[in-house]
């Protein structure tokens, strides 16, 4: 019996895993299925910002979950298809909206909620 607990705890954590590459995934592919894939697996993160900010635009939302995956502003502008400048303008509204202080790393922010 005491075998399975922690079988069933690797089998969670793998399944979390393989959830969590498949939004990186979607992302990546700037997927319309990313913000439901994303809801299902971070849904407390969800509640968190709309707790913050509850009338984000799904764009808004969008951007926040690049944000929580760490992904660098290059990056998100490569997978959104814009400008490094666009993606560091979105950043600096999305820091106003949440009112997110400036001196505090905006990744951090969101890691953190």
């Amino acid at each position: 019996m005491k075998n399975e607990k922690p079988q069933s705890n690797l089998e969670d954590l793998n399944q979390k895993i393989l959830m969590q590459d498949e939004i990186i995934a979607l992302a990546k592919e700037n997927s319309p299925r990313l913000m439901n894939k994303a809801r299902l697996v971070y849904p407390d993160f969800f509640d968190k910002i709309a707790k913050v900010y509850p009338n984000l635009k799904n764009s808004e939302l969008i951007f926040c979950i690049y944000l929580k995956l760490n992904f660098t502003t290059k990056e998100i502008a490569t997978y959104t298809f814009v400008t490094p400048k666009a993606i560091q303008n979105r950043k600096n509204r999305i820091r106003k909206k949440l009112n997110i202080p400036s001196d505090l790393d905006i990744y951090k922010w969101f890691n953190e909620l």
